[in-house]
């Protein structure tokens, strides 16, 4: 059992960042986690789990084992009590994909979240979320390797504590591997059109779910550039949630002010606050810079290295804070040397 030593993980990760990992191994089932994760402890080294590196942030050198996974499958594994479909997924199977395999099965609540790059288990490590609706929200049951324990785990939804970007996992980073997930989804239409791009589609007749997901393509294709020819992460930074005595305070200044309610908060456009620092379409000298078309998109097009992009990101961050008071968080994992303090 020999790893990839040295490994390349340029061609792995989104953003197009040239990066090596000490060691690589390529999962092709779940089965073989248990003697990758002996292996990387026996040379004490840490657990790194890659899906479609579409949400990291690579240093030029990155300790550890990094585990790719690779693992495929998707079956019906029964019905739960609201009488909804369970749709159990391997983690290495591509997001999207299987978001177009629920349409053609006539399964509903997943098109929404069409074209969000990445794999099955990052989905609920991120809780990725988009027009609206969160993969929390479908969430039946997620099955783990506890690196820590060493023993196969299962969480349902509310044990994995899932947040606005975030969950359990993403806080415990790296002790557990996901390994499947399971779905909710119902043979019963309910559209999710409360985001403004879908709202045109309330007074459609006989709408079905198909035509949203092609709507969601059709509205991130105009905005969002395609990784395969722009190297980025997607949305780089998280919307952040402030009381409404902060937004009080910034409309008065900025009537025009993006905000929508979450929960007892509020929601600020980040794309928006980085738009009005004058960054959309700004890069530095290695071309690191803002998307023409989305301000909150971060993309690296000649893939410079990791200091050129945590340059930009603390440039747009400083602008944000001088101009709004606003600390912006960033949405992407980062990945180094251990102890180097940049998590």
């Amino acid at each position: 059992m020999t790893p990839q030593f040295d490994a390349d993980l340029l061609p792995l990760n989104t953003l197009g960042i040239p990066s090596q990992a000490d060691a690589l191994a390529e999962i092709e089932t779940a089965e073989q986690i248990p003697a990758w994760v002996d292996w990387a402890i026996q040379r004490e080294l840490p657990i790194r789990v890659l899906g479609g590196g579409s949400n990291l942030l690579l240093d030029a050198r990155v300790d550890g084992l990094v585990i790719a996974m690779r693992t495929q499958g998707r079956e019906v594994v029964g019905q739960d009590d609201q009488g909804r479909t369970l749709w159990r997924l391997s983690a290495g199977e591509n997001w999207h994909q299987c978001v177009v395999a629920s349409i053609d099965a006539g399964l509903n609540g997943l098109e929404n979240l069409a074209l969000i790059p990445g794999s099955v288990g990052a989905a609920p490590i991120q809780n990725i979320g988009a027009y609206g609706v969160e993969v929390g929200d479908l969430l039946h049951e997620l099955e783990a390797y506890d690196c820590q324990a060493r023993q196969w785990v299962r969480f349902n939804a509310e044990q994995c504590e899932l947040g606005y970007r975030d969950s359990r996992f993403k806080r415990e980073e790296n002790r557990y591997i996901v390994t499947a997930v399971t779905l909710a989804l119902s043979s019963d239409f309910r559209p999710q059109l409360s985001y403004g791009p879908l709202q045109a589609l309330a007074d459609q007749d006989q709408l079905n779910a198909r035509q949203v997901m092609e709507a969601v393509i059709a509205q991130r294709q105009s905005k969002l550039p395609d990784p395969q020819f722009i190297p980025n992460a997607g949305s780089f930074f998280k919307n952040p949630e402030v009381d409404q005595s902060v937004v009080n305070t910034l409309k008065s200044q900025w009537p025009e002010l993006v905000a929508f309610p979450s929960g007892d908060r509020w929601k600020l456009a980040a794309g928006w606050m980085i738009d009005q620092c004058g960054l959309k379409g700004q890069a530095n000298a290695a071309g690191v810079g803002c998307y023409a078309k989305q301000a909150l998109v971060l993309v690296n097009p000649d893939h410079a290295e990791y200091q050129q992009v945590a340059d930009w990101q603390q440039r747009v961050q400083q602008a944000v804070v001088d101009r709004f008071g606003v600390l912006l968080e960033r949405e992407p994992r980062y990945w180094g040397p251990q102890g180097s303090g940049h998590y």
